[in-house]
């Protein structure tokens, strides 16, 4: 048996590799990896050559730890992995734009991993990691699969319910930003300070903040409100503040990505300007990443540049790399991540995907109990939960009145009218994406006849 690990990661080609090969080199002492594959399909070659030469650069100039390999052979790089890390996007940047701009236009909204855009990307998404469980099933049945791919709850819950793999962990840096926020609000050292999370990818809390012991949420609320929440907000999300009462009287710090939740009005509206003016979100990255791969250009650079921080993937790496290295050395730290529920939160499905704090092990991880959820949020929880459940299966069986049902259930979804319209119009525009759903063009289901109940 070879000495040191193998790393796979799908999407090898992903402005957001740079962080990960970081990563890695900074981790190198306690964490001895062999060969760095980056995978990539035959549309995402120039990406990867790019990327490709960048991180090779890199490893250079650290000394060569590790060999980086380019490849478009997805079971050559899967062959006797350790890890598989997943950062792909299928359809690129342009159907994310689609996933944005057609909610938009019927004034709902539009974005990467919620509502109808978060249903589309889910459907596009599941099919192809479902395929990946399977060749890694053939090829490496005993690496861990680290998804970093969106909407990385719902990829996670598919891949526990129809996988038949248990190797799978599903990562956001979301938390992580939260607590490097709560750190910097009190102004101590990270050591002193715990912080529990409970919910789901994108929909996830932090229940309770701890400062060597006591409970100080109320005051991080506080200290919040006075600097209008700016420690934990992140980039790719309009920073509205919160009600300072509203705030209080939730009594947890959540993730931006609730403001799409409790302020879906000026979201929907921030949204709709954004269209008009600068565009949807996808075509704002679009123009940074080619600003990124321009510098990625220069055989010169050898180093992360510091304007990949502008694309969204603030601690990618960490928590990336953390979670790795924590497996591989059997750590037994605290990290949190998307696992099985296990009876963690006691109003899910124990064998649902959540997002909270576990024990990493070289078993994977081992979820920490956190009860019921509060009342306020129960509901919606539940709501996101069962939106999950749904689309991941319309994305498995390729059924049309799933694929409905979830969009209609979908809380940013005002009816079941413009359910309809939208999830119609989304299918047509990605239809070459969607083999469940399609073949040669037409739909495999009988579109149900017009008119209403």
């Amino acid at each position: 048996m070879e000495q040191g690990l193998k790393i796979a990661t799908i999407g090898g080609g992903s402005s957001y590799t740079p962080e990960l090969v970081e990563g890695l080199i900074n981790r190198h002492d306690e964490l001895p990896v062999r060969e760095l594959w980056l995978v990539d399909i035959e549309a995402g070659r120039e990406k990867l050559e790019i990327v490709g030469a960048l991180a090779q650069r890199m490893v250079a100039r650290a000394g060569n730890p590790f060999k980086v390999v380019l490849t478009l052979d997805r079971e050559e790089a899967l062959k006797g992995a350790d890890f598989v890390t997943t950062q792909f996007r299928v359809g690129l940047l342009d159907a994310r734009a689609k996933d944005e701009r057609i909610p938009l236009e019927h004034h709902v909204i539009g974005q990467e991993t919620n509502g109808p855009g978060g249903l589309f990307k889910g459907l596009r998404t599941i099919p192809v990691i479902l395929d990946i469980v399977n060749d890694m099933k053939r090829l490496c049945p005993n690496a861990w699969l680290i998804n970093f791919t969106n909407p990385s709850g719902m990829v996670t819950e598919a891949v526990l319910r129809y996988g038949d793999f248990k190797r799978v962990v599903g990562l956001c840096n979301g938390p992580i930003g939260i607590e490097r926020g709560i750190v910097k609000t009190l102004g101590v050292d990270p050591s002193r300070v715990y912080v529990e999370f409970q919910g789901l990818n994108h929909m996830v809390f932090a229940r309770r903040v701890f400062l060597d012991g006591d409970d100080v949420t109320a005051d991080v609320i506080e200290k919040m409100i006075a600097s209008n929440g700016e420690e934990i907000s992140l980039k790719n999300i309009a920073d509205y503040a919160w009600d300072p009462e509203f705030f209080r009287a939730l009594g947890m710090i959540p993730i931006s990505y609730l403001r799409y939740y409790f302020k879906t009005s000026a979201m929907l509206a921030d949204g709709e300007r954004s269209l008009h003016e600068e565009g949807t979100r996808a075509q704002v990255v679009k123009r940074v990443e080619k600003e990124l791969f321009d510098l990625y250009r220069d055989p010169n650079l050898d180093i992360k540049p510091p304007q990949l921080a502008e694309r969204g993937g603030a601690y990618y790496s960490e928590a990336a790399c953390n979670l790795i290295n924590s497996i591989y050395n059997d750590k037994r730290d605290i990290q949190t991540v998307n696992t099985r529920n296990n009876h963690a939160i006691a109003d899910i499905d124990p064998d649902s995907a959540v997002e909270v704090n576990c024990v990493i092990t070289k078993q994977g991880p081992i979820p920490l109990t956190t009860g019921e959820l509060p009342v306020c949020i129960k509901g919606l929880v539940q709501q996101i939960k069962s939106f999950e459940c749904t689309a991941a299966k319309a994305a498995v069986t390729g059924d049309y009145q799933t694929a409905l049902l979830a969009m209609t259930i979908n809380p940013l979804v005002p009816s079941d009218i413009e359910a309809r319209e939208i999830l119609d119009e989304l299918f047509e525009a990605h239809k070459e994406y969607l083999p469940q759903f399609y073949r040669d063009g037409e739909p495999v289901w009988r579109r149900p006849e017009e008119g209403r109940c």
